[in-house]
């Protein structure tokens, strides 16, 4: 296969709509927080509820959703978890009361889980190795849109219209994309994997490779290390500089910022640094955006090294997730939900050790672990790609 199917770029730029769905769902439900506490007379803990529940939908039935596609189709698979996304959605709009919304968001992450690491492995069984890697940056791009405009939607559309409307609008968002990506997946011919669907056959056939357990390791230490300081970030310049919220959010927004910012560049990056200098590139540089953030006397002068944290970031997390859209390709929409779900597996636990540590030991240590850490991950995982064969035959810059 030397050039992407012209159906398959109609396709992706489908799941490209579907993924800024996803990407803004993640964040959707921030800014309501308050007006839900007040709606349903709760505390803001309680209301905060709702976020937990999506989450936990998001990350965990991934492992479901990932063998499933393998054995109907990962265009089907797409299509009705943007269904399942599109009803939850909905019926968040008409919840009567905070139990049900609860319930109601579980639902929609069960749906809005599987749409991104599915659309990254139907992007691996469609487009070339060589070119797979700018083109899944770019696809990365509209997850990251989607998370910058996500609380801007919440917050701008609740204090015009209502909370309701913010989840009916998302929610039809899901349901419209589902219809044309059903249309394509009855066009498209698809051979189902001859692995059953039994997950709990798959994932141990997939941990018995080494390559795979050295990729998805990776992902889960370097979500650990990075999320684990990022989830603290807002707390740390409260504390440190006394910022207003609205001043800590557009300063952590930098880190979005920057992704999209790879997003925009990857070509150039690619081409220049080839992926074992985009692992070890983007390690170090999030050594330095941590030791700046953590070191610099003054928020102004942080806030580059919060919008390069993203970019070096996305340069390291893009090549690991380039390297898992090829590490089973028999079964690769099993396996990317297993990278998928390793990140957040990793994430959730570095919440809990950074936590810990910031309590411990303060923000500035927790910040300078994180930073060496990721530089070791990327040091180490450039290695790791030195001697492991590479899928397609290239010259790779560096």
């Amino acid at each position: 296969m030397s050039e992407t199917p012209p159906h398959a770029s109609r396709t992706i730029a489908l799941l490209a709509v579907a993924a800024f769905a996803s990407g803004a769902n993640l964040r959707v439900a921030d800014p309501l927080i308050p007006k839900l506490a007040l709606q349903f007379s709760i505390g803001v803990g309680t209301a905060a509820g709702i976020i937990a529940a999506f989450t936990l939908a998001y990350g965990l039935f991934q492992l479901v959703s990932g063998p499933l596609a393998d054995r109907t189709g990962k265009l089907r698979t797409v299509a009705g978890a943007l269904l399942i996304a599109a009803v939850g959605s909905i019926a968040c709009a008409f919840a009567p009361t905070f139990g049900l919304l609860k319930t109601l968001r579980f639902v929609t992450g069960i749906g809005a889980g599987a749409i991104i690491p599915l659309s990254l492995a139907f992007l691996g069984d469609n487009v070339p190795y060589g070119r797979r890697q700018r083109m899944l940056g770019r696809f990365m791009g509209a997850v990251l849109t989607g998370q910058v405009f996500g609380p801007l939607i919440g917050g701008v559309l609740s204090e015009y219209f209502g909370w309701r409307e913010v989840f009916a609008l998302l929610g039809m968002v899901f349901f419209l994309v589902s219809l044309p990506l059903l249309a394509e997946a009855k066009r498209q011919a698809f051979r189902p994997a001859h692995a059953g669907f039994n997950p709990l056959a798959r994932y141990p056939a997939l941990l018995s490779d080494a390559w795979v357990r050295t990729v998805v390791a990776t992902v889960a230490v370097e979500g650990m290390l990075f999320y684990g300081a990022l989830a603290f970030l807002g707390a740390y310049l409260k504390q440190r500089f006394g910022l207003g919220y609205g001043l800590i959010g557009l300063t952590v927004a930098g880190f979005s910022v920057g992704g999209v910012l790879y997003a925009l560049s990857v070509s150039w990056l690619v081409a220049r640094l080839g992926e074992r200098g985009l692992a070890l590139a983007g390690g170090c540089m999030m050594l330095v955006c941590y030791a700046g953030i953590a070191l610099m006397p003054s928020w102004a002068l942080q806030v580059p090294f919060f919008v390069l944290l993203g970019l070096g970031f996305y340069m390291l997390h893009n090549t690991l997730q380039t390297r898992a859209t090829e590490m089973a390709p028999e079964t690769r929409a099993s396996a990317v939900s297993l990278f998928a779900f390793c990140l957040f597996l990793g994430q959730a636990l570095g919440i809990d050790l950074f936590g810990g540590g910031i309590e411990a030991v303060g923000y500035v240590p927790m910040l300078l672990v994180a930073g060496v850490g990721l530089a070791l991950v990327g040091i180490w995982f450039r290695a790791q790609l030195t001697r492991h064969r590479k899928p397609y035959a290239e010259r790779e810059p560096g």
